[in-house]
């Protein structure tokens, strides 16, 4: 057995509440909290159940998910609830998931999952259930500084996580506690194994839970039919190139499906909403030095406006973090300036800072309102 893993200011013995999604990671960190010692519940939000969801592989708190969470928490020997949540999930993460895309803008759903669901309400369950602690099995690191609590990068590169708990809040952040973070997936799964769980090989959540087949747009279509509302494909220069069959079909940075052939590559630039207009334009003009960031969430030092500080920090959650300034504006906005310009920097998409000299405490982020061209 792995050894044992005992959690910061968390009484030996303690109770604890374990977010369990049906997956082997929540399973496995389930399994470590019991082993450890601590009284142990295990908690399954039902987040939503589209019928194709039940049996359709990677999906995430819907019906096969919430049997193998029930099953895992019979074989570690612990009490298992099941919450319905679909209501709560549709109005914080699906209607905006479709609002976002309405508005020209791309959204991360699983960041506002764990900011409005997971977060608030499971975290208001679990102090409810008089729990000392809300476990969680998300790849991140959680340590203890000269400022309370911190966020920092999991140990497994391929597996970290910290881009999409951005958002969370210090007083959430007191109550969270994360043992995989210093695991390698394969350790997760290899623990899995050896206590015989039934999901030790089952497939990672795929990027959006609640879409049946990947297929956003018919998602949309179905809470916001005016998504589909036809518009013009225009080049920066003024142009019109062509029609489209829905701003919702597009996406920052997008090449391919443009359907305006011949010629130089065009990109999408832009997405103007109000006029339903695709703005393409040569791939240079991609290029941003400068973003503006709203909701501003931050965990390290309090910052007041004017202040700035270094940081890395990464546009998208699969780029890596890059040197930038992140300047403190008025109420919750700030404005960032990357050393080099970042190619494809979609609004809706976060900014996360990381710490300037090793990029694994996280500093804090926000959401890409606009970035300014670079040299274009």
């Amino acid at each position: 057995m792995q050894q044992e893993i005992k959690l910061h200011d968390v009484p030996d013995g303690g109770r604890v509440v374990v977010a369990m999604s049906g997956g082997v990671d929540s399973s496995v960190a389930a399994a470590l909290m019991h082993d450890a010692g601590y009284e142990t519940i295990g908690v399954t939000l039902q987040l939503y159940d589209h019928g194709a969801a039940v049996a359709r592989p990677g999906s995430c708190c819907a019906g096969q998910d919430i049997h193998d969470a029930r099953r895992v928490a019979e074989m570690v020997g612990i009490p298992h609830y099941v919450l319905d949540y679909e209501s709560r999930f549709r109005q914080s993460v699906i209607d905006d998931f479709a609002d976002t895309y309405l508005a020209g803008e791309t959204p991360i759903p699983c960041v506002k999952c764990n900011q409005t669901v997971k977060f608030t309400d499971l975290l208001a369950v679990a102090r409810d259930l008089g729990a000392a602690a809300l476990v969680t099995g998300h790849y991140v690191i959680r340590k203890t500084g000269s400022e309370g609590a911190e966020l920092h990068r999991a140990v497994d590169p391929d597996r970290d996580q910290s881009y999409f708990l951005f958002a969370t809040t210090r007083p959430q952040l007191d109550f969270l506690r994360f043992p995989l973070g210093d695991l390698h997936k394969a350790e997760t799964r290899a623990i899995a194994g050896r206590l015989g769980l039934t999901v030790a090989e089952k497939p990672d959540s795929q990027d959006i839970c609640f879409v049946p087949n990947g297929n956003y747009a018919s998602v949309i279509e179905k809470l916001r039919p005016e998504a589909l509302d036809p518009g013009d494909i225009v080049h920066l220069d003024g142009r019109v190139l062509g029609n489209h069959d829905g701003i919702i079909n597009f996406t920052v940075g997008q090449r391919r499906g443009l359907g305006i052939g011949g010629g130089d590559p065009l990109y999408v630039i832009r997405i103007d909403a109000p006029r339903r207009q695709v703005i393409v334009g040569p791939r240079d003009a991609l290029q941003k030095t400068t973003l503006a960031l709203r909701e501003l969430n931050w965990l390290a030092a309090p910052l007041y406006q004017g202040d700035k500080v270094r940081v890395q920090v990464k546009v998208r959650s699969t780029r890596p973090p890059v040197p930038a300034t992140l300047e403190k504006l008025a109420g919750d906005r700030a404005r960032v300036c990357l050393d080099i310009a970042e190619e494809g920097v979609a609004p809706g998409q976060a900014c996360v800072a990381y710490a300037a000299d090793d990029g694994n405490r996280v500093l804090g982020g926000g959401w890409i309102v606009a970035g300014e061209p670079a040299a274009y």
